[in-house]
């Protein structure tokens, strides 16, 4: 029962909200600022690889 819930969630939400919900997690468990800071610009540079700025609007 608890695999079909799960796999109900998934459906139900898009890939930008699971996404960011993903990345809320992984800088929730920052240890302190520095880390924190590191884990932003992690964020932010695996974010512009995905998508070039030519492709920007």
């Amino acid at each position: 029962m608890f695999l079909l819930s799960r796999i109900f969630l998934f459906l139900t939400k898009s890939a930008d909200q699971r996404d960011r919900e993903r990345d809320d997690a992984y800088l929730a468990e920052a240890t302190d600022i520095y880390d924190l800071e590191y884990r932003m610009k992690k964020l932010d540079k695996r974010a512009t690889v995905r998508h070039p700025s030519w492709m920007s609007h």
